[in-house]
């Protein structure tokens, strides 16, 4: 039987990356709530930074403007970093009035 995560949701890189400067509580079965530090959000998944304890196919249920309640599968981590999958994608009409209210970061990445 094959292991990991079952998802509805194809694994799609290619989706745009929103920065944004977003703290929310997640709720994992076994850490219990964790405060998670959300720094790049797309409408299939989101990247923390800062958590530690964090493994790969893990899940957290966390809170979002607009969406409500998601759950997050991790699909990797780097790290105090980890990246999630969405358990479901978020329409776009949901995903602009949601990156609205996070107020996202207009940052510029410096070239090396």
């Amino acid at each position: 039987m094959p292991g990991g995560a079952q998802l509805s949701v194809t694994d799609m890189r290619s989706s745009v990356r929103c920065p944004v400067d977003y703290n929310t509580i997640g709720e994992h079965l076994t850490l219990g709530d964790i405060a998670l530090h959300i720094c790049n959000i797309s409408n299939q998944g989101f990247m923390v930074d800062g958590c530690s304890g964090m493994e790969r196919g893990h899940r957290v249920i966390v809170r979002l403007p607009v969406a409500g309640r998601i759950e997050g599968c991790c699909i990797w981590t780097h790290d105090n970093r980890a990246g999630f999958q969405f358990e479901r994608i978020i329409r776009p009409d949901e995903y602009d009035d949601m990156i609205a209210a996070m107020k996202p970061k207009m940052r510029m990445r410096r070239l090396a």
